[in-house]
């Protein structure tokens, strides 16, 4: 695995500017408020698999795919973790030739022009805000053995929390969710380890999915539905894409950036797999797969203080899962102002950092404030829109990816370069618009109407104003690599 994340042996040069993208300079000539680099590939790993939330992803929003998919939902995210190497090649290519905060709208933007990069950030924004309270709202059924608390309300403190944590230092952060993720991955290892113990069914039945009807019949889950049912797979294990937001922050980002990226999804997908094959092998009942209620099966696996212990390593999760994603979420707000993508007291207020800690302050309280509001919000309505802009957004990704080795960033061998290109960005392309093709239409309706917004946004305010308005910023990676 170490050759292939180095980096082409050459000296290193400078991030051009390219087409869409200017220096590090603000559009008042004044150079903007840089933020410190200071984690390496443990804090990174750390920060990012906390993002991808293994084990909150596994608890919370899993469940919810075995009333769907029933036993084919560790066959979905099987193929969604396929995908997903393709997707990872394209971001951490991308996320060493452009190091922002910015994230996917700076890659598109560099890559691509400003308009298809604010496409890709309103996709991102989507995300974001709404990702968050998603995770959160699982809290109160994990709190549920030790304290009863109304779900929304639970929801909204862990973001809240999420927020206060989110403002202090970066690298004490990655050691907190150091430590959180830890408890998370005994948690999916124990699961993992009882359903495996207590099998009541063969392996095929997750080649030839089945759920329960409902009339307590068994029903075959059709090709169409396992299709449907990719986007929110690919929403589940979507995290790993953390490292590329904070590549401004990471030492040596052309080799952190890459390492962190592809170990994160390696080692995420395991903690999400092999316990969702578990739980699927292991459940007692057809019924009580269908239910999702894990915590009820480890019960009846082992004991209650067991289930206890498992439910709060869970709620722990979930709290690390804000946390990291509040921190990653208000770096985006943090670029796009640096990038004047708003009116212009907005953007002063977004790029202001802390004297003491150095994080966006203002950027992290626009997350998560509104993160608490969001969890009185239906979470299925979410969640659905979530995967339809996840799958949209690793699509301007891929095109992206096919544009990154023209004109002048041909020229910069200091990037780290995918196996295979075109091919992989070609057919990563290809199969997410099919999944796109077989989501619910209110769901496309929802996310593209957010979509015409944005563009009439871009349209009528920044696109007339192209010299002071949406300036995509590329820092120059000042650190030799090793």
């Amino acid at each position: 695995m170490t050759d292939t994340l180095r980096p082409a042996d050459a000296v290193p040069v400078a991030i051009p500017s390219p087409r869409g993208a200017r220096p590090e300079t603000g559009a008042d000539g004044t150079e903007p408020q840089k933020l410190k680099r200071s984690i390496g590939v443990v804090g990174g790993t750390l920060l990012t698999l906390s993002c991808l939330t293994p084990a909150s992803s596994l608890f919370v929003i899993v469940p919810g795919s075995f009333a769907v998919l029933g036993t084919g939902t560790a066959l979905a995210l099987a193929i969604a973790m396929v995908i997903c190497v393709g997707v990872a090649f394209c971001y951490s290519e991308l996320g060493t030739l452009v190091p922002s905060a910015g994230g996917e709208y700076a890659m598109a933007g560099s890559t691509l022009g400003k308009g298809t990069g604010w496409l890709a950030f309103i996709q991102a924004l989507i995300v974001v805000m709404i990702v968050p309270p998603i995770i959160a709202l699982g809290t109160a059924q994990y709190l549920a053995p030790v304290l009863h608390v109304n779900a929304d309300i639970a929801g909204a403190a862990v973001m809240l929390l999420a927020t206060v944590m989110g403002l202090l230092d970066l690298r004490a952060n990655a050691w907190i969710t150091g430590i959180f993720l830890c408890l998370e991955v005994i948690a999916s290892a124990l699961v993992a380890g009882l359903g495996f113990a207590h099998t009541s069914r063969s392996a095929s039945v997750m080649l030839h999915p089945q759920l329960v009807g409902d009339h307590g019949h068994l029903n075959v889950v059709t090709a169409g539905t396992m299709i449907a049912g990719l986007a929110t797979a690919l929403f589940i294990t979507q995290g790993f894409s953390t490292a590329v937001y904070l590549a401004e922050e990471m030492e040596r980002p052309s080799r952190t950036v890459p390492r962190t990226v592809l170990w994160t999804l390696g080692i995420g997908s395991a903690v999400i797999l092999v316990p969702t094959i578990a739980i699927t092998l292991g459940a007692p009942s057809m019924s009580a797969l269908d239910a999702g209620d894990i915590s009820g099966m480890v019960s009846a696996w082992s004991n209650s203080a067991v289930g206890t212990f498992v439910s709060l390593c869970i709620a722990l999760a979930i709290i690390n899962a804000a946390i990291v994603m509040v921190i990653q979420n208000s770096r985006v707000l943090y670029s796009s102002a640096r990038d004047k993508a708003w009116p212009e007291p907005v953007n002063r207020a977004f790029v202001d950092l802390s004297k003491k800690f150095g994080s966006p302050w203002i950027s992290t309280l626009a997350v998560g404030v509104p993160g608490a509001v969001l969890c009185f919000v239906p979470v299925d309505t979410l969640t659905n829109v979530t995967g339809v802009a996840v799958t949209l957004l690793y699509g301007f990704v891929a095109v992206a990816a096919l544009a990154s080795r023209r004109g002048a960033h041909k020229e910069n061998t200091a990037a780290w370069r995918m196996p295979l290109w075109p091919a992989i960005p070609v057919v990563i392309l290809a199969v997410l618009l099919y999944v796109l093709s077989q989501q619910a239409v209110s769901d496309l309706l929802i996310t593209g109407g957010i979509t015409v917004a944005s563009l009439l946004y871009w349209a009528f305010y920044l696109r007339p104003r192209p010299d002071t308005r949406w300036i995509i910023t590329v820092p120059e990676d000042d650190q030799q690599p090793a």
